[in-house]
């Protein structure tokens, strides 16, 4: 398959992506806000000729943040369009840069060539950074059309990835072919790019962005004053995150279990979807726990056996106020999430 008759199969596919955001919409309203920006239309006015950053979701614009934050102080007289797909994801960008001026955000458009190219007739990056394996043809060859240089961030791409991708290998391999530059946290993903069209003096191992992230020295200490607030120091408290629908009830029963040995244990539970977080209190009421939402600001009492984490950008808190941490998505076929 290449790349025109991608763009086909997409433009023909786009009745199904507006069912799917309709269908996300219920359980999530914002997916129905913001819509026109899917097709670059509506979008909020961009100032031209800075750098552009595409940062898919929550994980991956945490991960930028510190690339981003170099690239403000590296080049004060440029804007940045951070660009995401998600609505968690675009919580997450204002919370992390809504202070910042010369931070610009709006969802990316689908990638077919008319949204990609207006998207860049306003936003004219000098440079184009994608996180990850965010990968769009159209987008990507919209760039090299106007000479802009792409680069990728923190690339991963699994075995299973590479393979799916060298299954349209007509289409992949002139796109990365496109691209200017490939950061990849291995050497094993180095050498899957260059399998698969990416020019080798394009790729270097840069390891993980990840590792870049600095914590406030302040974390802990505001967590432990917190817990000291909750009457809570000698509580023992563990936390599950970045649950999965499924999860949940097994998370419940191991927490049920424990508290039959430590009756004054606290579990912080994490759902990963905002659109879960009510579906997940209900769940905690009817298998009799005495639950929190962090939402209310409501302290926790002694009683109180489940904190549930129902708020924004505060995940990194809600894991410092825990003893130890369960990383969802690994109860259920999902692969898991990165420690």
């Amino acid at each position: 398959m290449n790349r025109t008759l991608y763009t086909a199969l997409f433009y023909l596919g786009l009745p199904l992506v507006a069912i799917r955001l309709w269908l996300r919409s219920r359980k999530a309203p914002a997916y129905a806000k913001r819509i026109g920006e899917r097709f670059s239309y509506g979008m909020p006015s961009l100032q031209p000729g800075g750098i552009w950053v595409h940062a898919v979701s929550v994980g991956e614009s945490i991960a930028a943040a510190p690339m981003i934050r170099a690239l403000l102080q590296r080049y004060p007289q440029l804007p940045i369009t951070v660009t995401c797909m998600t609505p968690t994801g675009s919580e997450r960008i204002h919370a992390l840069f809504g202070d910042e001026p010369r931070i610009q955000h709006c969802y990316l458009p689908y990638d077919v060539p008319c949204a990609a190219a207006r998207f860049l007739d306003r936003a004219q990056p000098k440079l184009a950074v994608i996180m990850e394996t965010e990968l769009w043809p159209n987008h990507i060859h919209q760039c090299a059309k106007r000479g802009i240089p792409v680069a990728l961030a923190n690339g991963r791409l699994s075995e299973r990835s590479a393979r799916g991708y060298g299954r349209f290998s007509k289409l992949t391999a002139p796109m990365l072919a496109e691209m200017s530059f490939f950061a990849v946290q291995t050497e094993a993903e180095a050498q899957r790019f260059r399998d698969l069209g990416a020019r080798p003096e394009t790729v270097e191992v840069t390891g993980s962005i990840k590792f870049d992230l600095t914590i406030d020295p302040q974390l802990l200490q505001r967590a432990n004053a917190l817990r000291g607030q909750w009457q809570a120091l000698e509580r023992p408290v563990w936390i599950a995150a970045s649950t999965h629908e499924g999860e949940d009830a097994v998370v419940l029963d191991a927490h049920r279990r424990l508290l039959t040995n430590y009756p004054n244990a606290l579990l912080i539970l994490v759902p990963r979807h905002p659109e879960r977080f009510n579906s997940v209190f209900e769940l905690c009421q009817r298998e009799g726990f005495a639950t929190v939402r962090r939402s209310t600001g409501a302290n926790v009492e002694a009683h109180t056996s489940v904190l549930l984490g129902d708020t924004m950008g505060e995940l990194l808190f809600l894991y410092a106020l825990a003893d130890s941490a369960f990383v969802g998505g690994s109860l259920v076929p999902n692969g898991g999430h990165n420690l």
